[in-house]
């Protein structure tokens, strides 16, 4: 979180004050550096300029316009799932041919925006999703540009929820099956075989899976290449880690190093697809202290974000730090869960962590919340979703509206028997 530090014990992301956001915007509030964006990207980047190489955002873990265009200014693609994050790639003005569309579930509406607009790949994720492609694209007159996902049953040591290349994954297809399908696409009337495509998992914090997984995946192209089809596109995937508490992650350069000696010398196009590691730690949620509650056993410390405005510790029981707005060091330490209104025990944000006090109508920045923050947020409990904020050195601009009740309802259209 270098962006984010303290200026005389008050809390500022760049050169703005959080207390001054918050008493402009109000809270829950989610508030990102472009200067740590920028340089997460440029970081990544250059650790693989010795290879040609296209950095697609996945932009599943955070999907504001703000955050699309500022990655596609500084010449990267977009990794998307859905038809709405094409949508969004495209209105954020990312070029078609800088995006890949990934994901198991690919709808036929989906796979014909995704032809006409003219994207670089799909990666394909099942042989049923590759005679789909190819049916829909001969009937568009056109070419679908496929790659395989090859599930190479590679554990990478992450939360199981997040682990997405073993075999027992709803991800990709087994290695040991990917030459025969291989064969298969390269005869089918609707698809043009560019790449291979590989993703075992995400928050991965030690090089050795990505190594093993790499070395598998070299491998195929080899043999599809001893067999006569030719692979032009290697998607590598993203997982890369970052710091939550105490994790050492490997740095961009130790993970290029590391990939670099199993596939540096192919004369490929290297598309990776980091997410996390680009925004995890260039944003976080501001909040407000409500009340503190003293229980029997515990004491509480109940703030006006919940579970509906940052689901990854309800998720994963993650951990995210806890930061004052303003530090007071004269304060006593207090042991408390941190916890938010919604009517449900998996509502909170730490349990029995140890902070200065925290007094009523104070703020709290919950840090590292700008991946799979606001992008897996939700109206549950009809609370409207929360204000985003990017800040660029001493400038600062909304980037989304918080939601008001209105909002809430906008969609719905009531029966008339019960107007």
């Amino acid at each position: 979180m270098d962006y984010f530090t303290y200026k005389n014990n008050e809390l500022y992301c760049e050169g703005v004050s959080l207390e001054k956001l918050v008493k402009q915007f109000g809270t829950p509030l989610y508030v990102y550096s472009y200067a740590a964006l920028k340089n997460r990207f440029e970081r990544f980047n250059n650790a693989f300029k010795s290879i040609d190489s296209l950095i697609c955002y996945s932009m599943k873990a955070n999907s504001n316009g703000a955050v699309l265009k500022t990655f596609v200014g500084l010449g990267g693609g977009i990794d998307v799932v859905t038809g709405g994050e094409l949508w969004r790639a495209l209105k954020a003005g990312c070029p078609a041919s800088r995006i890949v569309f990934a994901g198991v579930g690919k709808a036929d509406d989906e796979i014909s925006a995704a032809l006409d607009a003219g994207i670089l790949q799909f990666n394909v994720e099942s042989e049923d999703e590759l005679e789909n492609i190819s049916r829909i694209a001969v009937a568009r007159g056109k070419k679908a540009p496929i790659a395989l996902r090859v599930n190479p049953d590679v554990d990478p040591k992450t939360h199981a929820y997040i682990s997405t290349g073993l075999k027992k994954s709803k991800f990709g297809v087994n290695h040991k099956r990917a030459i025969e399908i291989y064969k298969k696409a390269s005869t089918m009337l609707g698809i043009q075989v560019v790449g291979i495509d590989c993703h075992i998992g995400s928050q991965i914090t030690t090089t050795s899976p990505f190594v093993d997984a790499a070395k598998r995946v070299r491998h195929l192209v080899e043999t599809l290449k001893s067999e006569g089809i030719e692979i032009k596109n290697w998607d590598i995937g993203g997982g890369l880690g970052i710091v939550y508490k105490d994790e050492t992650p490997p740095t961009p350069e130790d993970y290029a190093k590391a990939l670099l000696s199993v596939v540096g010398d192919l004369k490929l196009k290297f598309i990776f697809e980091p997410g996390r590691f680009l925004v995890g730690n260039t944003g976080a949620l501001v909040t407000k202290a409500l009340y503190n509650k003293v229980g029997e056993n515990k004491n509480f410390l109940i703030v006006d974000a919940a579970l509906n405005d940052l689901m990854r510790p309800a998720m994963y029981d993650a951990y995210h730090a806890l930061w004052p707005v303003k530090k007071d060091g004269a304060r006593p330490d207090l042991v408390a869960d941190v916890v938010g209104p919604i009517c449900e025990t998996g509502d909170f944000f730490a349990h029995d962590r140890t902070m200065k006090q925290v007094l009523q109508g104070e703020y709290l920045a919950l840090m590292s919340a700008g991946a799979y923050g606001f992008s897996m947020s939700s109206t549950y409990n009809s609370r409207p979703r929360a204000c985003e904020v990017f800040v660029n050195g001493d400038q600062v601009d909304l980037v989304r509206h918080r939601e008001t009740f209105e909002d809430l309802v906008r969609g719905e259209v009531m029966p008339g028997y019960l107007r």
